[in-house]
C-alpha cells in the first residue's frame, strides 16, 4: 500500500469504507500468516470496534424543553473531545422552516401546518432525515438529531438508521419538562409559529404523538435512554447529560 494512498484513506473527508475497501484488498495479497496480514487484520477490527462505537444522540421532549439548546452545548463538547471529528446535526423543524420558503405546492402546506401548530405526517420527517443522511452524511460525524420522531412510526423507522450505517446503540437525551415551563419558554422565544394557539395546539399533539415516543424509548433494547431535568439550568442540565452518557 503505497503512502499517498494510505493518506488518502485516513484523511477527514474519506469515507470510513474506503479504508476498509483499501486495507481486505492488501490482506488479500498478503500471506495469511504473515505479520502483515495479522497487523491488518488487527487494523480492521479496531475499525469496526471504532464505527460502532461512535455515538448518535436523540433529544425528544415537549417544545421549549431546550432540545436545540442542549444539542448544540453538546456539539460542543463533542468537538472540544474531538477536534478533528464533526458532528452531522438534523434539525427536523429548522430543515421543514426552509422547506417551507420554497416555491411548490409542498412547500405551501408545510409552511401552513407548521405556522398553526400542526403535526407533519410522518413521511415528511422522515424523508427529511433520509435525505440529509443520504447527501451529508460520510460515516465519519457524530449524529445528533433534534426534533425526530415525533411518532412512534417514525421511531421506528429511525431504528433501522443505525444498523444500517453499522453504527450502535443511540443515546435517547429525553427533557422533562412541564407544560407550565414550556408556554413561558416560548412565549419568550417569540418565534413566528409561536402564537399561544399554535402552542397549545402542540402540546396536544405532544401528549397524543411524542408521549407514547417516550414511552416506547424507555423501554427499547436498541437505544440507552436517560431521563435529564430540563428545568435545571441550562449549564446544569448540560452537566446531567454529559455524566449519563459518560462523555466526561
Amino acid at each position: 500500500m503505497t503512502s499517498t494512498t494510505l493518506r488518502e484513506a485516513v484523511s477527514r473527508d474519506f469515507p470510513m469504507y474506503g479504508l476498509v475497501r483499501i486495507l481486505l484488498t492488501e490482506r488479500k495479497k498478503a500471506r495469511p500468516d504473515s505479520i502483515f496480514s495479522v497487523f491488518l487484520l488487527r487494523l480492521l477490527k479496531l475499525i469496526n470496534f471504532m464505527q460502532n462505537h461512535l455515538p448518535s444522540f436523540i433529544f425528544v421532549g415537549r417544545s421549549g424543553s431546550g432540545k436545540g439548546t442542549q444539542a448544540e452545548l453538546l456539539i460542543k463538547a463533542l468537538k472540544d473531545a474531538s477536534p478533528s471529528r464533526d458532528s452531522l446535526y438534523i434539525v427536523t423543524g429548522g430543515e421543514l422552516r426552509e422547506l417551507a420558503k420554497q416555491s411548490s405546492l409542498t412547500a405551501s402546506i408545510i409552511k401552513n401546518v407548521t405556522e398553526s401548530g400542526g403535526l407533519m405526517p410522518s413521511f415528511v420527517p422522515i424523508y427529511i432525515w433520509t435525505k440529509v443522511m443520504s447527501d451529508r452524511y460520510t460515516g465519519q460525524e457524530y449524529l445528533v438529531f433534534d426534533g425526530t420522531p415525533r411518532k412512534v412510526l417514525e421511531a421506528r423507522a429511525l431504528d433501522d438508521l443505525f444498523p444500517f450505517y453499522g453504527l450502535g446503540k443511540p443515546w435517547v437525551i429525553y427533557l422533562d419538562v412541564h407544560e407550565d415551563e414550556s408556554m413561558k419558554r416560548l412565549k419568550l422565544r417569540g418565534r413566528k409559529d409561536d402564537a399561544h394557539e399554535a402552542i397549545v395546539k402542540r402540546f396536544a399533539w405532544y401528549e397524543a404523538d411524542v408521549s407514547p415516543v417516550v414511552s416506547y424509548y424507555r423501554t427499547n433494547p436498541n437505544v440507552n435512554f436517560i431521563d435529564v431535568n430540563g428545568v435545571d439550568t441550562i449549564e446544569a442540565v448540560h452537566a446531567d447529560i454529559v455524566k449519563k452518557t459518560g462523555l466526561k
